[in-house]
């Protein structure tokens, strides 16, 4: 099985039990797979933050654990996930009810970890997740990869960051004080609009690092269009190349943020 070098545990809050695959030792990273689920590339992600010294927490929200992306099987998670409670796809002002359970992972990642604090990421969907769980003091390396939530169907959807006001309010004065956020988009992504990242910087300043890698017609490096997933399935793990230069600033800023391994 493609997860056969995780080790697995169960972990419940609030009446909501998720297997938790856990790999690694040194400072905690929570890691928030994209649609459809933990597919190859999203484990292949997970395996290269346990090689640069960190202790992966990646919980199972959706989908079949180790199955290879396919078009129908993104389309069939993505429909699952919008009639889900537990996922909020057009709230713009509030976060998605599993961020509560996600805050209590990190929670316990950091009392197992120790150490300053907790990495986090999402992607796509749960992108948004990793800005809402900084509003726990333990989080201290929030990374956005191409965060798609809300779904931009208005103008105001699209500039939206899925959070709370009063979420925002904590968010701010954090990132003021020094937990500054990563995100990662490619440009043409109608995922993940410009917008949001302008909102971002209009209200993080220098809280907020954005990469936006150029995908639009005529870029340097082919990407195409529909590229959307930065650090799994578009990854060019190449060097000189821009998704994989991200993919080393998301690593870099894990260990800025949270340290070396013991």
């Amino acid at each position: 099985m493609e997860l056969d070098d995780f080790d697995t545990f169960s972990f419940t809050h609030d009446g909501a039990e998720r297997t938790v695959y856990k790999k690694g030792r040194g400072p905690g990273v929570v890691v928030m797979h994209e649609i459809p689920g933990i597919t190859p590339p999203v484990a292949a992600f997970a395996r290269r933050v346990v090689d640069a010294g960190f202790t992966v927490y990646m919980p199972h929200l959706f989908g079949t654990p180790g199955k290879p992306l396919s078009i129908p099987y993104a389309a069939g998670q993505l429909a699952r996930a919008c009639v889900s409670r537990e996922f909020s796809m057009l709230a713009k002002n509030e976060s998605s009810p599993i961020t509560d359970w996600l805050r209590a992972l990190c929670r316990r990642a950091h009392e197992e970890c120790g150490g300053v604090g907790v990495g986090a990421i999402g992607m796509c969907i749960t992108g948004n997740f990793a800005l809402a769980l900084m509003v726990d003091e333990w989080v201290m390396a929030p990374v956005l990869s191409q965060p798609s939530m809300p779904f931009g169907v208005t103008a105001a959807h699209r500039a939206a960051l899925h959070v709370s006001d009063e979420g925002l309010r904590t968010i701010k004065r954090r990132a003021a004080a020094g937990c500054g956020v990563l995100g990662l988009r490619f440009t043409a992504d109608p995922m993940c609009p410009g917008e949001r990242f302008e909102t971002l910087r209009r209200e993080l300043g220098d809280g907020f690092e954005g990469i936006e890698i150029d995908s639009g017609p005529g870029n340097a490096h082919g990407l195409t269009r529909m590229a959307h997933s930065v650090v799994t399935n578009d990854l060019v793990d190449e060097e000189g190349h821009p998704t994989r230069a991200a993919l080393d600033r998301v690593l870099s800023f894990f260990r800025e943020r949270l340290g070396e391994a013991a």
